[in-house]
C-alpha cells in the first residue's frame, strides 16, 4: 500500500458489468479495473447463473484479486434473487423474460453487487451490504441505479484509520459498523474471525496446512459455501505473518477459471467441494484442503508426504491451541442478553477481537519457535544468510523441511527484513523470549548451538557470531485496547458543499479529540493528527495537512506517510511552496533500505586486501577486521600481497571440514560428565603417547585433557589459567629424538609430556594462545578475550591445513596475537584497578570493528514484578559511532538491544525521562526520543537548528522541566509531556557544550574541545571531594576515556574510544 494512495474505506463509483450485475469499487484503483473486471463476472456467480423457482435468501461471498506486482484488492459480493416471469411465444417457440410480480410462471435470477476496497475490510463490507439490502427490498428497479450511487458515494466520505490503537466508527442505518486499523504500517487490519479454521480442522492438520505454505506448495482449498473460502484462505496468510505470501493466490476460483489449477508454479487457490473428485484425479502433486470435512491430503494420496514443522515449535502450538475459547456463547452465557442489537454486536466484536489477539500470538510463537535461529547466521553489513551454517544446528530430522523452506520466495522476503533489522513483531517476540541463562553475559565466554551433554556438538560460527540463545516460552501480553473515533453523520445531500461541510465538521471533532489528549497519550494523538492530515488534504488545505504529519514526528513517527509527504510536497502551488520552504522539516525522507540479499560464493580472482576483508565476513567465518588483517599476512607470508583465489578455497574447505570434525565429536558420557555445561571439544590430536598414557589431547574453550585409549575415559591436563610454562622439546625412541610438548601446572607437580611428533609445533602455538587468552581474560576481568583467544587458535589450525610448507608454522604464528603481547608488553593490571574493577563489557559484540562509546545512560529500574506484571530491570543505554544505541540489562550485564538506529550522526548526550523516554541529542540537530517499552525510536524534535550537545531535567518535585542546548548558544525548555517547546533564549559563546540543572540553577559549559595525549586520557582517576586529592588512578582501557555514568551508588562505568571500543565496570565503593 503506498502512502500517497487515496485512504478511503471505499472511494467509489459505480459501474454496470452487466444487466444482473453492479460494482461498487474504489477510485484508488481505478488503474487496475480492466484487470479486475475481467473475472468479476464470473466471480460475481462464480457456481454459474442459475435461474431457480422459488426465492432464495440472500448470499454473500469474499473476493481477494492480486495484480502482478502483488497488490491486493478485496472484495465482498452480496447475490440476491428478482422475480422474473417466463413468457412463451407459441407461433414462434422462443422464451424471453421480463420482470413481473405476479405469482404465475414466476423465476428467480440472481443479482449480485459487489464492493471492492484496497483494504481487507471483509466484516465491514458485509454490514454496509446488508444495510443496503434493506433499501433495495423497498427499491424499485428504475431508481435502482441512482440507490447504488448514492450508497457509494456516502461510503466514499468514509477514511481508513491509520495503523496504531485507533478505529473509526459511523453509522449506515440500522447498524453502527466499525472499522479496525491495522497494528501497523506492514500490517493490513484483521477485519475477519481468525478462529474459523480452528473449528474446521484439528491443530495438528492446521500445522500439515502451514507446511505446506512454508514450504510453497501447489495448495487447493474447497468448500460448498464460497465465503469460507476466502475467510480460511485469508486466515492461513495472517498465520504465517511476518512472512508473506508471494505465490498466486485466487481463493474463489469460478466454475470456468479451474484450468488455473494447472499452472506449473506454486500457488494457494479455492474451489468449491463439487469439484474435489474432477480436481483430485486429473491434477498432480496437489494439496487438496477439505474445509467442510476437516481433511488434508494430496491428489495422489490420502497422506501428505511433507517434512513436517519440527517437533518442538509443533508441541508447543498444539498446547497453546488447547487454551483457546472458540466458542462465544459459550463464553458469554453468564452476561444477560443483550436487548440492543449494536449492544451484542459490540460484545461480540470485542470478544473476537481478544481471541484474534490470541491466536495471531500463538501463530507468531510457532513463527518464531521455526526460525529463531536465522539471525544467528546473518551478516548484516554484506547482507549475507549463511544457509548452509543453518542447516547444521539443525536436528537431522528437521533439515528436509529446512532446506526446502531456505528455496522458497516466501522466506526470502522474510530474509530482507531481517537483514534491515526490522523490528516487528517477530523481533520483539524474539527478544522477549531470549533465555536469560544462556543470554547472561557471564555465562557467555562462549556461545553452545545445544547441549554438549546431550550432542557433544558445536557449531563455530554459532560461537564466533556472538549472539543470543533463545527459549521456547512466549511472552503473553494482553491486546492493547482501542480508542473509537465517531465519524460525523452522512449529509442528506451529497453535493459539493454539503461534502465540504461533511469535512469540515470531521476536522472540527478531530481538533477536539486532539486538543483532549495532547497531555495524555501522544500515541493516540499521533493517530488524530494523522487522520486530520489526510482530512486536510482531501480538502485541497495542503499546508495544513503537511503540518499534521510534521507533528508525527513528535508524537510517532513509526506512522509518518513519507511518500505522501513527498507527494504534497511536489504538487504545492508557488505560494504554497514559498511558505513551505522555510520549513524544512516538511521536506524529510525516509532512506529506503538496501533490500538485497546475497548468497556466499568463493572468490574466482585474486583478492587483495579490502576484497580478502569483505570475502572473509561473508562467508560467516570471523567478523573482525583486525583478526582478517593478521588472516590476510598470514596467509600471504612470502608471496606478492594478494590471497590466490585456489588458496582461499583450501582454506575455506579446511575450516568447514574442521568445523564438521568438531560437531562429529561424540563424547562418552563418563567423558561429558566432567566437563561444563557450555564446554565442547573444538580439537583432537592424533592418538599419541603421553606421559599419562596413550590417547588424544582433546582441547575445550577452558582445558586439555587426555581422551585415552581402549576404554574411553577423562584424564584431565590442565585448565589454561593453571598453565605455568609451555615448551618444545624432545623425547627418546630407539636412536632417534621425537618433538615432544611439555606442559608445567600449577595443578599438578610432575610435568605433561606428549609425543606429539609432527603436530607439536601447531599445538604449541595453540596451547599458548589459549594460556595467553585465559590470563588477558581474568586479569581485565573481559571473557571476550578467552573468545577471541579460541578464534585464533582455530584460525591458526586451518592456516597449516592449508599451507602444507615448510614456512606454514611461521605464516600460523602471525595469528598468536595475545601470545604475542605477553611477551611484548607487560600484562599485569596494577592492584588497584583489579581491585576496582567489577567487570567489562563490549557493545560491539558482533561488529567488524570496535566502535567508540561516545555516551553511557544509567537508568533506574526495579528487580521485582509491577502491578502489570512485567519486569523492570535497570539498564545501561551506550551510544556508538554512526547512530547506533546499544542496551544492556543492568541485572546481569547481558545485551537486549544490539542495535537502535537514530539518525546516522554522531550521538551526544542522552536523558532518561521517568521510565517511558530516552531523549539522545545528535550532531544533526535532532533529539531523538526511544520509547523504552517498545524499545523503538518513534519521535523526533526538530527545533533545534545545530549540532545537540546537553541534555537536562529538573527533578524537584513538581518542576520536571526539561532543558537542551545546541552548539550555537540555544537553550530550549520543553514540556516532556507535549514535546512542545515552553521557552526559548540564547547565549553568545564559541560552543556551548553541555548544561546541567541543580536546585533549580541552570549550569552552561562554554568551551572547545581539545586533544590529549591518549594514554593520559585512558586513566579514571578517582578525587576525595573534601581533601581534593587524587586517591586511585585506574587503567582498564587501550584508548582514550569518551564518557563517565553513574549506575546510582553502587558502580561507575567508563566508555572508550573505538581503539579499544569496551565498557569498563568498577566498584563504587
Amino acid at each position: 500500500m503506498d502512502d500517497h494512495s487515496w485512504r478511503s474505506f471505499v472511494d467509489c463509483k459505480t459501474v454496470s458489468v452487466n444487466s444482473r450485475s453492479c460494482v461498487v469499487y474504489s477510485h484508488m484503483i481505478i488503474k487496475n479495473l480492466k484487470n479486475v473486471c475481467k473475472y468479476v463476472p464470473n466471480s460475481f456467480v462464480p457456481g454459474g447463473l442459475q435461474v431457480t423457482n422459488e426465492q432464495k435468501d440472500e448470499q454473500f461471498h469474499f473476493l481477494v484479486f492480486t495484480d502482478v506486482f502483488g497488490n491486493k484488492t478485496h472484495g465482498a459480493v452480496m447475490q440476491c434473487y428478482r422475480p422474473i416471469m417466463v413468457l412463451h411465444d407459441i407461433s414462434t417457440s422462443e422464451s424471453y423474460c421480463t420482470y413481473n410480480t405476479l405469482e404465475n410462471n414466476v423465476l428467480f435470477s440472481p443479482y449480485s453487487f459487489c464492493v471492492i476496497s484496497k483494504y481487507p475490510y471483509f466484516t465491514a463490507l458485509r454490514d454496509c451490504l446488508s444495510c443496503f439490502l434493506i433499501q433495495l427490498k423497498t427499491c424499485r428497479l428504475s431508481d435502482l441505479e441512482e440507490r447504488v450511487k448514492e450508497f457509494a458515494a456516502k461510503l466514499s466520505l468514509v477514511p481508513i484509520p491509520p495503523p496504531g490503537q485507533l478505529h473509526l466508527m459511523f453509522s449506515l442505518r440500522p447498524l453502527t459498523i466499525i472499522l479496525p486499523s491495522g497494528e501497523d504500517k506492514d500490517h493490513p487490519p484483521v477485519d475477519l474471525d481468525l478462529h474459523l479454521p480452528f473449528l474446521c480442522f484439528r491443530p495438528q492438520q492446521l500445522l500439515q496446512v502451514l507446511s505446506c505454505l512454508l514450504q510453497e506448495q501447489r495448495v487447493v482449498l474447497f468448500s460448498a459455501d464460497w465465503a469460507r473460502l476466502t475467510l480460511v484462505a485469508e486466515s492461513f496468510l495472517l498465520y504465517l505473518q511476518p512472512l508473506s505470501w508471494q505465490q498466486p493466490y485466487v481463493p474463489v476460483l469460478a466454475r470456468g477459471m479451474l484450468d488455473f489449477l494447472m499452472a506449473p508454479t506454486a500457488f494457494l487457490m479455492g474451489c468449491h467441494l463439487n469439484h474435489f473428485e474432477e480436481v483430485a484425479s486429473e491434477t498432480d502433486d496437489l494439496i487438496l484442503i477439505d474445509i467442510d470435512n476437516g481433511n488434508v491430503s494430496t491428489s495422489c494420496s490420502e497422506t501428505i508426504d511433507l517434512p513436517d514443522i519440527p517437533p518442538a515449535a509443533a508441541e508447543c502450538f498444539t498446547e497453546r491451541c488447547a487454551s483457546l475459547q472458540l466458542h462465544f456463547d459459550l463464553d458469554q452465557c453468564h452476561l444477560a442478553s443483550c436487548t440492543d442489537i449494536n449492544e451484542h454486536r459490540t460484545q461480540r466484536r470485542v470478544w473476537q477481537c481478544n481471541l484474534n489477539h490470541d491466536i495471531q500470538k500463538i501463530t507468531l510463537e510457532l513463527i518464531v519457535n521455526i526460525f529463531r535461529d536465522v539471525s544467528n547466521h546473518l551478516n548484516y553489513e554484506h547482507r549475507v544468510f549463511n544457509s548452509e551454517e543453518f542447516l547444521k544446528t539443525r536436528e537431522p530430522a528437521e533439515q528436509l523441511f529446512y532446506k526446502k523452506v531456505l528455496e522458497t520466495h516466501i522466506f526470502h522476503s522474510f530474509l530482507k527484513d531481517r537483514l534491515n533489522r526490522k523490528m516487528d513483531n517477530f523481533s520483539r517476540m524474539e527478544l522477549s523470549t531470549r533465555s536469560e541463562m544462556h543470554n547472561g553475559f557471564l555465562m557467555c565466554y562462549d556461545r553452545s548451538g545445544g547441549d554438549p551433554k546431550q550432542s557433544g556438538r558445536k557449531n563455530l560460527n554459532s560461537l564466533l557470531a556472538f549472539l543470543p540463545s533463545f527459549c521456547l516460552v512466549a511472552v503473553r501480553t494482553p491486546a492493547k485496547p482501542a480508542k473509537v473515533f465517531k465519524l460525523p453523520d452522512f449529509p442528506a445531500s451529497l453535493s459539493f458543499h454539503s461534502v465540504q461541510s461533511y469535512y469540515s465538521e470531521l476536522i472540527q471533532q478531530l481538533g477536539k479529540a486532539i486538543f483532549s489528549v495532547q497531555h495524555e497519550n501522544s500515541t493516540l494523538l499521533a493517530r488524530f493528527y494523522y487522520l486530520r492530515g489526510f482530512i486536510n488534504m482531501l480538502c485541497s488545505r495542503r499546508l495544513d495537512a503537511l503540518s499534521d504529519f510534521q507533528n508525527l514526528y513528535k508524537t510517532d513517527t513509526a506512522i509518518f506517510p513519507t511518500q505522501l509527504v513527498t507527494w504534497l510536497v511536489n504538487s504545492l502551488h508557488h505560494d504554497e511552496r514559498h511558505q513551505a520552504d522555510r520549513r524544512p522539516e516538511l521536506k524529510r525522507l525516509i532512506l529506503k533500505p538496501d533490500d538485497h540479499v546475497k548468497k556466499f560464493e568463493l572468490p574466482r580472482k585474486h583478492l587483495q586486501l579490502e576484497d580478502f576483508v569483505r570475502c572473509v565476513q561473508e562467508s560467516g567465518i570471523v567478523k573482525d577486521v583486525a583478526t582478517i588483517h593478521r588472516l590476510f599476512e598470514a596467509l600471504t607470508d612470502g608471496h606478492p600481497n594478494q590471497v590466490d583465489p585456489e588458496l582461499f578455497r583450501v582454506f575455506y574447505t579446511f575450516w568447514k571440514e574442521t568445523e564438521a570434525e568438531a560437531q562429529d565429536v561424540n563424547l562418552p558420557s563418563e567423558v561429558i560428565d566432567h566437563l561444563d555445561n557450555s564446554e565442547c571439544v573444538y580439537k583432537l590430536s592424533s592418538c599419541v603417547k603421553t606421559s599419562h598414557g596413550v590417547g588424544k589431547i582433546a582441547m575445550t574453550q577452558k582445558r586439555l585433557f587426555l581422551l585415552t585409549e581402549g576404554r574411553a575415559g577423562f584424564l584431565e591436563i590442565t585448565k589454561f589459567r593453571d598453565i605455568q610454562e609451555v615448551k618444545i622439546s624432545s623425547a627418546p625412541f630407539l636412536l632417534l629424538r621425537i618433538p615432544s610438548l611439555r606442559i608445567q601446572t600449577t595443578s599438578r607437580p610432575e610435568v605433561f609430556e606428549a609425543n606429539l611428533k609432527s603436530e607439536t609445533e601447531l599445538w604449541n602455538l595453540l596451547v599458548k594462545e589459549m594460556w595467553a587468552g585465559r590470563k588477558m581474560a581474568d586479569q581485565h576481568k573481559d571473557p571476550q578475550y578467552m573468545t577471541q583467544a579460541l578464534t585464533n587458535t582455530l584460525l591458526m589450525d586451518a592456516v597449516m591445513g592449508s599451507l602444507q610448507t615448510q614456512k606454514s608454522i611461521s605464516a600460523a604464528s602471525k595469528l598468536a596475537y595475545f601470545d604475542k603481547i605477553r611477551h611484548e608488553v607487560p600484562m599485569m593490571v596494577p592492584k588497584t584497578t583489579s581491585e576496582t574493577l567489577k567487570h567489562k563489557i563490549n557493545p560491539s559484540l558482533g561488529l567488524s570493528e570496535p566502535q567508540t562509546v561516545h555516551v553511557l545512560l544509567y537508568t533506574p529500574g526495579q528487580l521485582t514484578c509491577n502491578g502489570s506484571g512485567s519486569e523492570i530491570n535497570p539498564k545501561l543505554w551506550v551510544a556508538l559511532s554512526g547512530g547506533r544505541v546499544v542496551v544492556f540489562d543492568a541485572a546481569s550485564w547481558s545485551m537486549l538491544e544490539d542495535c537502535i538506529m537514530v539518525g546516522e550522526s554522531q550521538l551526544n548526550c542522552m536523558l532518561g525521562l521517568v521510565q517511558e523516554q530516552v531523549w539522545i541529542g545528535s550532531q544533526d540537530s535532532v533529539i531523538y526520543i526511544i520509547d523504552t517499552h517498545s524499545m523503538s525510536c518513534n519521535k523526533q524534535l526538530t527545533e533545534h537548528r545545530h549540532e545537540v550537545t546537553g541534555l537536562t531535567v529538573d527533578t524537584r518535585e513538581h518542576s520536571h522541566q526539561t532543558f537542551s542546548c545546541s552548539c550555537d548558544g540555544t537553550i530550549l525548555q520543553w514540556d516532556s509531556s507535549t514535546l512542545k517547546v515552553k521557552r526559548q533564549l540564547h547565549l553568545s559563546c564559541a560552543r556551548l557544550s553541555s548544561i546541567q540543572i541543580h536546585e533549580g540553577t541552570l549550569w552552561c559549559c562554554n568551551g572547545v574541545g581539545g586533544h590529549f595525549d591518549g594514554h593520559l586520557r585512558s586513566q579514571v582517576m578517582v578525587v576525595d571531594s573534601e581533601t581534593h586529592t587524587v586517591v586511585k588512578e585506574l587503567q582498564a582501557h587501550s584508548d582514550s576515556i569518551q564518557t563517565l555514568c553513574s549506575a546510582e551508588d553502587r558502580y561507575v562505568l567508563s566508555g572508550s574510544a573505538c581503539r579499544d571500543g569496551k565498557i569498563a565496570i568498577w566498584k563504587a565503593q
